[in-house]
């Protein structure tokens, strides 16, 4: 378990969220600045919708004084760590070598991408990432202004000011080593969590290689997409959603062959004095409908409610059905297969890791 979740105020999603912006336990937490906390995780959660919103600056704040008072850091003893002037890194060699080492991008082959019918809404995004091994932090205190012999002010190189997840430059290697990419031959993908199961980023963006283990992956049984923040709610309000859509006709049509029988004895005396069971639970069931189907059933990319009918222009690859629409197709494809396309952005999404 996280040493975050024991920080008064910190749930799994702020954790998540937190992990995600590379504060991984308390020591980096305090060395981060609270402007700086701040921003980043307002940006990590508006791209990976992690939490319904950011953490408010109040509650951060509070974050950091526990955290600061748990490892015994305090800013005020740290003034050298501070950036006090921006400096140009070009025509450093250090800074040069690590562009050497930067990773890059290769694009997919064209006939990969129809090979296997992908679409770029398929392709998962990158983790984003600011910092890498040999990042430089270069600052200049008042101790440290000694004039050259230029004019110019002596600087000096320091580690970074917050211990972030790094990217390990000896696992690197350049295009030329990788002879099956750049014949545009697929080779094997080995999915992130083989090398750190517990890495909660990876877990994000791929199922662990146990999940999908002797499934074939042109199957629906083969579980792919992004991890949803909320799966355990998203898959009660499918319940809740074909619940509903079950009792709603079997409720009107008991009404009205109840209000029959009353009236016309002899013709519908055969109406079971049971079925009054179906308009007493209609009013349970729109209640449940409304807190799970309605408000917790949201795509993790889009935010878009996809138990709630809405007229638009509906994504091409989303679950339908002729004459029945989109909600219970996607209800019951959530339930059988765990995993979904969200009906507006046709985002795969799954509901297990």
């Amino acid at each position: 378990m996280s040493t975050l979740l024991t920080i008064p105020g910190i749930g799994q999603s702020s954790v998540e969220l937190l992990e995600a912006a590379g504060f991984l336990d308390e020591t980096s937490l305090a060395k981060a600045g609270l402007d700086q906390l701040v921003s980043e995780l307002e940006r990590a959660n508006s791209i990976l919708k992690i939490a319904k919103r950011a953490p408010r600056r109040r509650e951060v704040e509070k974050w950091l004084s526990t955290a600061r008072e748990r490892t015994g850091y305090h800013p005020q003893e740290h003034k050298e760590d501070v950036p006090l002037e921006a400096v140009n890194y070009e025509g450093n060699p250090a800074v040069l070598e690590l562009l050497a080492k930067a990773p890059s991008a290769l694009p997919l082959p064209v006939k990969l991408l129809m090979e296997n019918a992908l679409a770029v809404s398929d392709i998962p995004p990158a983790v984003l990432l600011n910092r890498v091994v040999g990042d430089l932090d270069v600052r200049i205190t008042e101790s440290q202004k000694q004039r050259g012999p230029n004019g110019g002010a002596v600087v000096q190189v320091g580690e970074g000011l917050i211990s972030r997840r790094e990217i390990d430059a000896t696992r690197l290697r350049s295009v030329a080593d990788l002879p099956a990419a750049s014949a545009g031959v697929p080779g094997p993908v080995s999915s992130p969590l083989a090398m750190n199961g517990d890495d909660r980023v990876a877990l994000i963006r791929a199922p662990r290689e146990s999940t999908n283990r002797g499934r074939n992956p042109e199957s629906r049984f083969y579980i792919r997409g992004v991890l949803h923040s909320h799966p355990l709610s998203v898959l009660f309000g499918a319940m809740v959603t074909l619940l509903m859509m079950a009792i709603l006709p079997l409720a009107v049509i008991s009404a009205i062959l109840l209000l029959l029988s009353d009236v016309q004895p002899g013709l519908f005396g055969w109406v079971p004095k049971w079925s009054l069971v179906f308009p007493c639970a209609l009013p349970i069931a729109g209640l449940a409908y409304l807190i799970w189907g309605v408000g917790a059933g949201k795509c993790r990319i889009c935010g878009q409610r996809l138990f709630v009918p809405k007229h638009c222009r509906k994504n091409a690859k989303a679950h339908h059905v002729p004459f029945i629409g989109y909600i219970l197709p996607t209800a019951l494809h959530m339930l059988v297969f765990r995993w979904f396309r969200c009906t507006y952005c046709g985002t795969p999404v799954r509901l297990k890791e």
